[in-house]
């Protein structure tokens, strides 16, 4: 008797509900085997290499062209990511080594990508780690073309489908028709993973992380994919489908009256307006953030500019990259997070040789970077201020933990602005500087740095789990995390205090922010601004305009009475039905 109702427990990658038929897109069978050549061929072997490398080297710009007119730039650039890695010389002399010492060029390839794979598992941070898919799926271009193979792809789809895939690549989603992709369910990846970053570009829901699920599918087989709860269905009954189809349609129905939101201001029932803004990583990014309503651009994470590229940006791209974002966004405010990266990603990206760190993650990273070597620090202020004649920016230094870091800080930027007025470059001289409270010290003392600053920002990606000693992307503890703790919600009503009380505004920039489950927490806490990806703000306007300050206060203080999570949740729910 046939099984119905078969749930399988994955990644939430991208929001959203849908129903199709599996469209199993199966990884590449390769059939190669070592053999030792004779000197004598070792040169048409290292010939064979080049030729295939070539060949992949077409296939990949080809790709980032066709990425780049349907995603845009931004998702371009993940093409850029693999085409670096097919221009790495490192990767390539140690096959040709192999070569040398008498390996076929085939196992060659397959050995030294092995090796190197291993290193990626290494990683702490989930980004990086992600990055050896790409090292693989690199590889196998380059042996289909040694081995003179062809793949399918997405261009095949017929009918409305769902995509099944252990993986899928940009040149697998350039090939896709887009109009009949309903989902993406894959074996491997996170929230970073080129999937979900693809999904959530096309608003499509997606579930990553589902592994061997290209095992138990077949071609044409109905399964549901909810990219709310991350949950893939096998062979759903006839009533979930039902359920699910319901679902849908409530879907497509919400998003088009929150469409009609896009031009309302964020204002509470009894008045109080709040700042909607987006989190972004380039200019690309900004037609999204206006297209969804933001007022703000809350974080402007410009680490993403050190990311797939060999050399330090120099002041003049800094300057080039905001002066656009600035002139995008006019008249809203530009929030500029200054590099939060740590010493261990930047020797890992060759930008420069730093010590190798036992723990990275409270080690040489963000302020502390910057610190200790401030004229790579001070080339990005001087491109800020620089850019600032051209809009509302705003300076931010991520991962304070003591006054000492900003007034530093401050003293840096100070120099930066007596280097341009020698070089007789203008900038705005009131450029309002500001820090992410995301480390547990900063949280504590936040009154005192309250003075010293324009504004607050609250990171609550870092704060929660530094706060909680929890790791939120290990699985056998991410349960922990959890922003509904006492512990997390004293915390950030007394950061929203400490600024209130020093008349300076608070915003939010984590996860939570974009969370429409806490905006009635954090409006009750007295947020000023929320920040998030461009396509939540929507749906945290809406429950905005629904609700009046003084009931979101009475919320937060029965919440504050809570001694535990599971207090939380029946006061919470309480709430939804008053």
């Amino acid at each position: 008797m046939k099984q119905n109702n078969i749930i399988l427990n994955g990644v939430a990658a991208s929001a959203g509900v849908a129903v199709g038929k599996v469209f199993l897109l199966e990884e590449d069978v390769f059939s190669y085997s070592k053999s030792e050549i004779t000197p004598d061929k070792i040169e048409s072997e290292i010939l064979r290499l080049e030729n295939a490398i070539e060949k992949t080297r077409e296939e990949l710009e080809s790709n980032k062209n066709e990425l780049n007119k349907v995603l845009g730039k931004n998702y371009a650039k993940i093409a850029d990511a693999h085409l670096l890695i097919l221009k790495d010389s490192m990767i390539r002399d140690r096959v040709i080594d192999m070569i040398k010492k008498g390996n076929n060029v085939e196992y060659s390839v397959h050995k030294v990508v092995a090796d190197l794979s291993k290193t990626f598992d290494l990683i702490d941070d989930e980004y990086f780690r992600e990055r050896k898919h790409d090292l693989l799926n690199v590889a196998k271009k380059v042996l289909r073309n040694l081995l003179g193979k062809t793949k399918k792809t997405l261009s095949d789809l017929e009918e409305d489908s769902i995509i099944v895939a252990k993986n899928l690549t940009p040149a697998d989603t350039v090939t896709m028709r887009e109009n009949l992709v309903k989902g993406f369910v894959t074996e491997i990846g996170g929230k970073t993973s080129h999937t979900a970053l693809v999904a959530q570009g096309l608003e499509i829901p997606a579930v990553v992380g589902l592994k061997d699920i290209t095992h138990k599918v077949k071609q044409g087989m109905t399964i549901i994919v909810d990219g709310n709860l991350g949950l893939v269905i096998l062979e759903p009954s006839e009533e979930t489908i039902a359920n699910y189809e319901r679902e849908y349609e409530i879907q497509i129905t919400n998003r088009r009256e929150l469409e009609k939101l896009k031009d309302l201001p964020a204002v509470t029932l009894d008045g109080k307006e709040v700042v909607l803004g987006a989190n972004i990583e380039n200019s690309e990014e900004v037609k999204s953030a206006l297209k969804h309503g933001a007022n703000a651009i809350g974080l402007y994470r410009s680490e993403f500019m050190f990311l797939s590229r060999t050399t330090m940006p120099t002041e003049e791209e800094h300057f080039q990259s905001y002066s656009k974002v600035a002139k995008m966004m006019m008249p809203y405010d530009v929030i500029i997070r200054t590099i939060d990266l740590g010493g261990d990603k930047i020797a890992k990206l060759g930008l420069m040789d730093v010590a190798r760190e036992e723990n990275p993650f409270m080690g040489l990273r963000a302020i502390r970077f910057c610190l200790k070597y401030p004229e790579i620090f001070k080339a990005q202020l001087k491109g800020i201020l620089r850019a600032s004649v051209y809009g509302k920016l705003k300076i931010m230094y991520p991962m304070i933990s003591r006054v000492s870091e900003i007034q530093e800080a401050n003293k840096i930027l100070e120099q930066a602005k007596k280097e341009l007025i020698q070089e007789g470059k203008p900038f705005k001289n009131d450029i309002e500087v500001g820090v992410m409270i995301e480390v547990p010290s900063a949280a504590i003392i936040s009154d005192l740095i309250a003075k010293e600053v324009d504004f607050l920002s609250i990171g609550t990606n870092d704060l929660i789990q530094y706060t909680m000693a929890v790791d939120r992307v290990n699985a056998d503890v991410a349960h922990l995390y959890t922003p509904m703790h006492p512990a997390i919600l004293r915390l950030l009503k007394q950061i929203i205090d400490s600024a209130h009380e020093a008349g300076k505004d608070v915003g939010m920039c984590g996860e939570m922010a974009g969370d429409p489950a806490y905006t009635i927490v954090l409006l009750g806490l007295g947020l000023d601004e929320f920040s998030m990806s461009a396509v939540q703000i929507p749906k945290v306007k809406k429950i905005i305009r629904t609700v009046t300050r003084q009931k979101a206060k009475n919320l937060v203080d029965n919440l504050l009475k809570c001694y535990t999570i599971k207090e939380f949740d029946t006061v919470m729910k309480k709430f939804k039905y008053m």
